[in-house]
């Protein structure tokens, strides 16, 4: 029997996923386990109290939700000896798409859970972003990536839409910024030197993936010690639409104007521009992300996943 601390995504309102946090509850107790359900009204609120469970040295933190609930369990825990584990429920979920979580299943993702709990938990790496807030230095713990660039912009964008809900908003959003597309003035530092240039979308990646499945950075590994570094060169609106759908395969990097870069460590610089990590807010550039190897232990397959093999890829 395994003591579980299960905290639920507390913006869940809508949808399957509105009682997905109480069926994982149930599905954990009925295989065994001994399960601390946590719900609260706020992401703050529940932050709080899922510290305070994890005093009493739990066998894991179980997050029913999106790659926000990740993205709030990893600062939670990486770091520690407690693991993360998962029931995607979310829009994105691009933790579970490359690990080989179930989603939308939360029996399905229960059972793998299970089957993980047995093996014990994989160790894969976090990045940790920092910017500053006036005379104020803030950190956020960060699974997937960074982004910077245009995508960041839609994710702002998105944020301040009331209507509609789930995907459908972020879709709008992109229509809606696409209208106002333009390149950006960048200063980018990394461990092999400095990129001065404009560009249209910039990324740190430490997972493959962003936005449900966007394979911005498809050799993007989370056991390497490394961050991916994406930078798309300007686009006019009629080349960003025709690249824009080969990034689900991932195969957009054989475009010669996109460039990935592996390094530890990047300060992204540029102005009017808010930081989004594992779709979640984070401030204003200037921002410092940095690879934090091997923190997290975590119930998935990630280390065993190979990297994929596309053609014409080129990392420097």
């Amino acid at each position: 029997m395994a003591r579980l601390v299960v905290a639920i995504n507390p913006t869940a309102s809508f949808g399957k996923a509105r009682d997905a946090g109480a069926v994982a509850v149930e599905s954990l107790r009925a295989a065994g386990h001994e399960v601390r359900s946590l719900v609260a009204p706020t992401w703050a609120v529940l932050a709080d109290r899922a510290r305070e469970e994890l005093e009493t040295g739990p066998d894991a933190l179980v997050v029913v939700g999106g790659d926000g609930m990740v993205h709030l369990g990893a600062g939670l825990v990486a770091g520690t000896e407690v693991p993360l584990a998962l029931i995607p429920t979310g829009t994105g979920n691009d933790l579970a798409i490359n690990a080989g979580i179930p989603r939308h299943d939360v029996h399905a993702a229960v059972s793998s859970f299970l089957d993980a709990l047995e093996r014990g938990p994989s160790v894969v790496d976090t990045a940790i972003a920092s910017w500053r807030e006036g005379d104020r230095l803030v950190t956020r713990r960060v699974v997937g990536s960074v982004s910077c660039g245009f995508d960041a912009i839609v994710n702002e964008r998105a944020n301040h839409m009331r209507f509609p809900k789930g995907a459908s908003r972020y879709t709008l959003a992109i229509v809606r910024e696409l209208a106002r597309l333009r390149p950006l003035e960048y200063r980018i530092t990394h461990d092999g030197g400095v990129i001065e240039q404009r560009g249209i979308l910039v990324s740190v990646a430490n997972n493959r993936s962003l936005g449900g499945g966007m394979m911005i950075a498809p050799e993007a590994s989370m056991v390497d010690g490394m961050l991916d570094l994406f930078l798309v060169d300007p686009l006019s609106r009629a080349e960003f639409l025709r690249i824009y759908p080969r990034v689900f395969a991932g195969t957009h990097v054989s475009d010669p104007r996109v460039h990935i870069i592996r390094t530890r460590n990047a300060t992204v610089e540029s102005d009017g521009i808010v930081a989004y990590a594992d779709g979640e807010r984070l401030g204003p550039l200037p921002i410092d992300v940095s690879v934090d190897a091997g923190s997290l232990r975590f119930y998935g397959r990630v280390p065993g996943m190979p990297p994929l093999a596309l053609p014409g890829v080129s990392v420097s």
